[in-house]
């Protein structure tokens, strides 16, 4: 059984996070420099079953699509030419960051690590993984 890998792309960095195999957990991995992203994703996939992909799509409140949702379509399009046969869903990532942070404050994180932006966008990337894993696998 493959693992599936959730992406919070971003302009800068991007939150990366991963089931289990049996995909029953999903967690925060990593944050990587955007610009880094699919290299990293190609030395993931090499060491690891990936089943698939999940991206978060940016969208206004409204349902809109937001400033960045045209990169994140091209980043999918890439992803799915670099990855055939590996299905790469699209998830709503409305509220994902600000989420990120209200967890992060809960979990008693020191203000220093709160401030650390990588930490938010792992989180998130988790965060899209979780909502996706229980709208269509628990």
């Amino acid at each position: 059984m493959g693992r599936i890998v959730g992406i919070d792309y971003g302009s800068k960095r991007s939150g990366i996070a991963v089931t289990d195999p049996l995909k029953i957990i999903a967690s925060g991995l990593v944050t990587v420099p955007t610009h880094e992203l699919m290299a990293f994703l190609i030395r993931y996939v090499g060491s690891e079953d990936v089943e698939s992909f999940v991206v978060g799509l940016p969208l206004y409140p409204d349902g809109n699509p937001a400033q960045l949702t045209d990169q994140v379509e091209a980043f999918v399009r890439k992803l799915q030419q670099q990855f055939e046969g590996k299905p790469v869903f699209r998830q709503d990532e409305r509220n994902t960051s600000n989420d990120a942070k209200r967890i992060i404050l809960a979990s008693g994180v020191k203000k220093q690590k709160r401030r650390d932006k990588s930490l938010v966008d792992k989180v998130a990337a988790a965060l899209i993984l979780e909502q996706y894993m229980q709208a269509n696998h628990w």
